[in-house]
């Protein structure tokens, strides 16, 4: 290296902007693992594991059943179909999908952290009701079409 040569800075690399359904369909897949972990640490408590052990849940006077499984298996279909369709669908409807979806499972968390005192319930709660706020938001403030692009 000749004396006259000198490095004045880092090295600075290019920070490039996220496309917004890749933003959305990332915040989904991890508010399904919050989600999904807060669940399996419920398994850790005795209540939660001897009332599934009984086919009751722990919290709520609902049977472990049929209807009881399918309809949970509806619950988490949507947002696990969320993580794909952010990728496929045309922005409008993606926008409008998004943010409806988002806010309804907002209300179903808070409502399920209703009267809930065991602090990981709480803290995964506030966690999935954050992602949910950013998916609405991301959603929200997705940037309008281009002049000509369809939207």
């Amino acid at each position: 290296m000749s004396p006259t040569r000198r490095t004045t800075a880092a090295k600075q690399y290019r920070d490039t902007p996220v496309d917004v359904k890749l933003v959305l369909s990332a915040l989904w897949i991890t508010m399904l693992f919050v989600f999904a972990y807060v669940d399996i640490f419920g398994f850790y408590r005795a209540d939660v594991l001897n009332a599934a052990l009984d086919g009751k849940m722990a919290t709520t006077s609902f049977t472990v059943n049929q209807t009881f499984l399918i309809s949970t298996l509806a619950y988490i279909l949507v947002p696990t179909l969320m993580v794909v369709l952010s990728l496929l669908l045309r922005p409008r409807v993606n926008r409008i999908v998004n943010i409806a979806v988002s806010l309804v499972y907002l209300v179903t968390i808070i409502g399920s952290a209703v009267g809930e005192d065991w602090g990981y319930y709480i803290a995964g709660s506030v966690v999935e009701v954050i992602l949910l706020v950013a998916i609405a938001r991301s959603a929200w403030t997705w940037p309008p079409p281009d002049a000509g692009t369809p939207g």
